[in-house]
């Protein structure tokens, strides 16, 4: 698909960064060292253990994604039994959100983890073209589509143009210390903006190159690239932890 389906379909080729693989594409982030064989969640759980059961938590942890200064004034969606429903208006074009395990791509061995929770604050941009992907994708989850179903409908949404390609300035905040990313993480990973490009992308921006400060690699030809680049500090204005190790390039 040309963008990064968020949750793209899979794994838009894992990055290492340090210790951490980064492996979503609707705008996620997986954290693993390898993947193991078989998937420890190969079957959506009940749909219970993906909501949360305070609304008032989950616009605190959804406005986490971003500095005060921006999220303060952005939409706020919420995930409920119909899908994500709006639990505050804003004014400056951003979209708060939290987002579930199948953000992630197709491959991802957490793709039915209902314990990840993802803080994720698109500008207006990403809002317009990768946020309608992932509300797609919510509504087949909540419908009962199986993973195979969902492939098929993102194909078909990427052959007929609904799903469109990033628009040009499109990126997002996961800048939360309280999300949880994966079970290798168990929590956050690290603070990071994220760009959403065009598929094929990746080079141009000098992507995962040995010293690049930007990660990513292009997945899929029905999915975004998405190019993480990990910050200083947490929306909160704390400092961050520095990556396990300095990041460098493998072929």
């Amino acid at each position: 698909m040309r963008r990064a389906l968020h949750a793209a379909h899979r794994p838009a080729r894992a990055v290492t960064a340090g210790a951490v693989v980064l492996a979503w594409s609707f705008g996620g982030v997986g954290v693993a060292c390898a993947q193991p064989a078989k998937s420890p969640y190969p079957t959506m759980a009940p749909i219970e253990r993906y909501l949360t059961q305070n609304p008032a938590d989950e616009i605190t942890l959804a406005r986490s994604a971003a500095p005060p200064s921006i999220s303060s004034d952005a939409d706020v969606l919420v995930l409920g039994t119909r899908g994500y429903e709006s639990a505050g208006k804003g004014k400056n074009g951003f979209v708060c959100f939290v987002q579930r395990s199948w953000a992630a791509g197709f491959d991802d061995p957490e793709f039915w983890n209902p314990r990840l929770r993802a803080p994720n604050c698109f500008n207006a941009a990403a809002a317009r073209t990768e946020l309608p992907q992932y509300l797609k994708r919510t509504e087949w989850v909540l419908a009962g589509a199986s993973k195979e179903q969902m492939i098929e409908k993102t194909r078909s949404a990427v052959a007929d143009h609904s799903f469109k390609s990033p628009e040009a300035g499109a990126f997002s905040f996961m800048l939360s210390k309280d999300g949880y990313v994966n079970d290798q993480a168990a929590g956050p990973w690290l603070p990071h903006v994220m760009l959403f490009v065009p598929h094929g992308q990746a080079a141009a921006w000098g992507a995962d190159l040995e010293g690049s400060p930007i990660l990513g690699k292009d997945g899929s030809e029905i999915e975004s690239t998405v190019l993480f680049i990990p910050v200083r500090r947490w929306s909160d204005g704390s400092p961050a932890p520095a990556p396990a190790q300095p990041h460098t390039h493998t072929k």
